[in-house]
């Protein structure tokens, strides 16, 4: 190798560990994966820096080796005539190079799994505590949060408690989202006529941001909400504080929230929608109900009267036999 190139591949190979060093330092900070302000996250945050490390070794080792081998044989003035001889395979070395991607990819998957199991449970730092119960359901485009519990509904925010868990159960009026909220934990889609379960819990008292990370069309960027963990007293004070002074939430008003369309506005009310549909339930998801506005809307007024159209047509039948 000229002297000119055996330079700039001794600078390259000095200069990408401190650039790797240098870019992984300022992750902490800009990117909230790596900075988790709960127990879900921090086990996420330490799976994917595991994944990383050990990905990184395998590369500078790769590197190494590769540069090991082009430089022990490479062409000199001595051996311009050398013809490698004629080999048809090596056992051992062939058995050592599948050997190693298998062991590679079970490094990864072990804590990949564990991870995954350990997850669909409430976090084992709180495992004594009652996780407090929230129904998170996107629309387009805008996240509803029912407090069945509480009797509290919110648009675009939703309060919890520091240390304690909290059960998202998920669910969508139309379009399948996936709620997110990077600080706090990964993401699990939102479908209609089904409901999905996703543990959180924040650790830290502050506002993290939460949005859809799963494209549902032109309002999508703006599908965004507000997670204000606080702490246990002033949760309970809010609720108690909501419950008294909150406006009630009426079938009207819901129809129109549920609408398809951006709605910046946090909006706050007493009594949840639960109380008349579930979209968690297959009954009442849009694949089964006739009465539809636009994608991803209904009105409830005919969902009400389709459910009894069924009802009597059910009782004529049994009426008739």
């Amino acid at each position: 190798m000229p002297a000119q190139q055996q330079k700039w591949l001794n600078l390259f190979m000095k200069v990408l560990p401190l650039s790797l060093l240098f870019l992984l330092t300022g992750c902490s900070e800009r990117f909230v994966l790596l900075n988790p302000k709960g127990p879900v996250a921090e086990v996420q945050k330490d799976l994917i820096l595991w994944s990383i490390w050990f990905m990184l070794f395998i590369i500078v080792v790769i590197f190494v080796l590769f540069a090991v081998i082009l430089w022990k044989y490479r062409e000199r003035p001595e051996n311009l005539d050398y013809e490698p001889p004629d080999q048809h395979g090596n056992t051992l070395l062939e058995i050592i190079w599948t050997a190693i991607p298998v062991l590679i990819v079970i490094a990864l998957a072990i804590p990949t799994v564990k991870a995954t199991f350990e997850l669909e449970k409430p976090p084992k730092e709180s495992r004594g505590v009652e996780p407090i119960v929230i129904h998170a359901t996107a629309a387009d485009w805008k996240w509803i949060f029912s407090y069945p519990e509480e009797n509290i509904e919110t648009v675009n925010y939703v309060n919890i408690p520091k240390d304690v868990p909290v059960e998202f159960k998920l669910t969508a009026v139309g379009g399948m989202s996936a709620l997110w909220i990077p600080e706090l934990g990964g993401q699990k889609y939102n479908m209609a006529g089904m409901g999905m379960t996703l543990y959180l819990q924040a650790d830290h008292v502050g506002t993290f941001k939460g949005r859809n990370s799963n494209f549902t069309g032109e309002g999508f960027a703006h599908q965004t909400f507000d997670v204000n963990a606080m702490e246990k007293e002033d949760f309970y004070k809010w609720v108690k504080e909501t419950q008294a002074s909150a406006p009630l939430l009426t079938k009207k008003q819901f129809n129109e929230i549920i609408q398809v369309g951006v709605l910046k506005d946090k909006l706050t009310f007493s009594g949840t929608h639960l109380a008349w549909v579930d979209f968690a339930k297959p009954g009442e998801h849009l694949d089964n109900i006739p009465a539809k506005e636009k994608h991803g809307t209904i009105k409830l007024e005919e969902v009400e009267s389709d459910h009894h159209d069924n009802r009597e047509h059910e009782s004529h039948q049994h009426e008739g036999h």
